[in-house]
């Protein structure tokens, strides 16, 4: 029936679980719900979309490496120089490795092979060729997993508790 996405007492987002395992903590009083989708557990209980925990809980978030999977579906598999899409992405250095740049997420972008080949051993001032987005590095898994919930259009209702996601923002968030 759908997966619920878990907010700390904060409004940050902790994970994303099931409908059920949402719902029992809403029964149980651990949680309250935030957002559905209009359709109907049981009787008059909405489904759930968003659920908010009532305490806080402190949960270390863990480093996503730095891989091209990783990168490309942080780019939304696009080349971050003319935008076009496809299998041919390679992964392109900002400040080139010969020049002292690093394989970081503020360093590495995805770029079809013609970008990759006109902008060669220089950074893109240097080849007139602006990126299209200024590369992040991702704040946790999690994020990957709501910013392709939010983009596919499943869970839209989801971009308003996430900052650095399209359509995100902190004008957008409850008041705590």
């Amino acid at each position: 029936m759908g997966k619920v996405l878990v907010l700390n007492a904060s409004y940050e987002p902790l994970n994303i679980t099931s409908w059920r395992r949402a719902v029992i903590l809403l029964l149980k009083g651990k949680a309250e719900q935030i957002e559905h989708n209009g359709r109907v557990v049981y009787g008059n209980m909405p489904l759930p979309t968003v659920i908010r925990l009532r305490h806080y809980v402190h949960i270390p978030h863990k480093e996503i490496p730095l891989t091209r999977r990783n990168v490309l579906y942080r780019d939304a598999h696009r080349c971050q120089y003319c935008g076009c899409s496809g299998e041919d992405l390679t992964l392109d250095h900002i400040i080139p490795r010969s020049r002292g740049g690093g394989d970081t997420w503020e360093n590495v972008v995805s770029a079809c092979v013609r970008c990759n080949v006109k902008k060669g051993n220089r950074t893109p001032r240097e080849a007139g060729m602006p990126l299209l987005r200024q590369p992040r590095r991702p704040h946790s898994t999690l994020h990957f997993e709501i910013s392709k919930a939010v983009g596919s259009g499943t869970h839209r209702e989801w971009s308003k508790y996430t900052i650095g996601l399209e359509g995100g923002s902190e004008e957008e968030l409850p008041n705590s």
